[in-house]
């Protein structure tokens, strides 16, 4: 048997943690294999952010353009040309993906690419089969790092298998438009796609389990979100289960539903599946290297992402909890201060704040009441509607309102920013949280006018 390649460390996956820590590793003169098996760029770049925000532009200036005349513009209705918006987000991503083969392998020559799969052949050794299929080799490093990241997650629903149904990576690349798009899942994925291709001119249908969509959500958040989709033509069939589908002769999808009210077909000429996600384990061949899982394949690790093996760490989605970007990034940082400078930073008291991009977007960070009341938390509630902001008025963007907590000691425990720029306001209250600021400076704070953040003034003086 070959001896092993050795490395300083290894990299499983080129996602948002793994591509920083080659980068910082090699900087700090480490030899270093990063293998990947599909795309450099993991999923932000290829079909998370990058593209699925690409896509959401375009049918947002769509919807700007039909109702520019709530502003006083007669213009065309727009035209939409499906295959010139997939090859925007196309050019997008290749552009994305070159940037990073050049960091990777230009820009940072300790860093050694090997595309391929990687399986552990033992704790810190790992069998890596090129995609070509040529002969196989075997690396070998003190330090592991698995950063594999999720895939769409298939519920088990008779005959789901076998009727061509869509994920939020594959629809990304369908070059027609659907005439009427049904989606399984009413959590933001969903959402942020239910509105995309409503905007677009299909017919969507949004069916969840659940009784009311982003069920994760304080009820008066997903409620006033639904009401807002369903005033642009977006249906729902909630606290309803998919018992089976199946494809026509006609082409179209048919699900069978149970409800409250009884059995309903729902069909549709496509199928979104948006129900969750799963980590990409199974074919790590993780017992060999001792690494344990939940019970969801999810790589188990301690609040230094230690995976509980000597020198092995697993970093963003596939370590289970909050799935987003800027928390894998964050990973990134957490275990080079670790491995590089000797700083212990934990996991648990950092924030998570994240940004569902509908229209109008929705932000939070902290506590929300729901959680607020289940850790008995005391709180106090501050409400604004959007209608009363001066710059909401002003450009006729006035759906949505601002919610804020407050805890005993007049400091923000959370905030949930259905607005407008919903994500940046939110962001600022999240300053203002790692500042400790007390709410009444922000309510006393001179703001200019007329900005989205004087809603910041304005909400705090609605404090109960």
């Amino acid at each position: 048997m070959p001896t092993p390649s050795s490395f300083d460390a290894l990299i499983i996956g080129s996602g948002q943690a793994g591509n920083p820590l080659a980068y910082a590793l090699a900087d700090a003169g480490r030899r270093v294999a990063l293998i990947e098996q599909d795309h450099l760029g993991g999923s932000c770049i290829n079909y998370g952010c990058s593209p699925t925000k690409a896509l959401l532009a375009a049918a947002h200036r769509a919807h700007d353009v039909r109702t520019a005349g709530e502003l006083g513009i007669s213009v065309a209705p727009p035209v939409l040309d499906m295959p010139a918006v997939i090859a925007r987000k196309n050019a997008l991503v290749a552009r994305h993906r070159e940037a990073i083969r050049k960091n990777l392998t230009v820009e940072h020559p300790g860093i050694t690419v090997l595309h391929g799969h990687a399986a552990f052949v033992g704790p810190h050794t790992l069998l890596v089969t090129p995609r070509e299929r040529v002969e196989a080799e075997r690396v070998t490093a003190p330090l592991v790092f698995i950063n594999t990241g999720t895939q769409p997650a298939w519920p088990a629903i008779e005959g789901i298998q076998h009727v061509g149904a869509l994920t939020n990576e594959t629809l990304l690349d369908l070059p027609e438009l659907p005439e009427h798009l049904v989606i399984l899942g009413g959590s933001y994925i969903g959402v942020e796609f239910g509105q995309m291709y409503r905007r677009f001119g299909s017919r969507v249908t949004i069916v969840d389990t659940e009784p009311r969509i982003m069920a994760r959500e304080d009820a008066d958040v997903s409620k006033e979100l639904q009401k807002l989709l369903e005033a642009e033509g977006v249906e729902f069939v909630l606290g309803g289960r998919v018992q089976s589908a199946a494809r026509g002769t006609n082409g179209h999808v048919t699900l069978t539903v149970q409800t409250r009210t009884g059995e309903r077909r729902l069909r549709g000429s496509h199928l979104l599946l948006a129900t969750g996600r799963t980590p990409n384990t199974a074919s790590l061949n993780l017992g060999a290297a001792g690494i344990k899982t939940d019970e969801h394949g999810f790589v188990v690790v301690d609040e230094r992402l230690h995976t509980g093996v000597r020198g092995v760490y697993a970093l963003g989605d596939v370590k289970g909890g909050p799935q987003f970007t800027h928390i894998s990034y964050d990973d990134y940082r957490l275990v080079r201060d670790q491995v590089l400078h000797g700083i212990g930073r934990r996991t648990e008291a950092r924030p998570v704040p994240y940004v569902v991009f509908t229209d109008p977007q929705l932000g939070c960070v902290g506590l929300s009441e729901k959680e607020a009341k289940k850790q008995g938390v005391p709180y106090r509630v501050g409400k604004l509607p959007v209608f009363h902001i001066g710059r909401a008025r002003e450009t006729g963007r006035t759906a949505g309102f601002i919610k804020v907590l407050v805890g005993a000691d007049d400091r923000l425990l959370g905030a949930a920013v259905l607005s407008p720029e919903g994500g940046e306001i939110m962001s600022m209250l999240q300053i203002a949280m790692a500042g400790r600021l007390k709410y009444q400076q922000l309510r006393d704070m001179v703001l200019a006018h007329p900005t989205w953040a004087e809603a910041l003034n304005n909400v705090f003086a609605q404090l109960k």
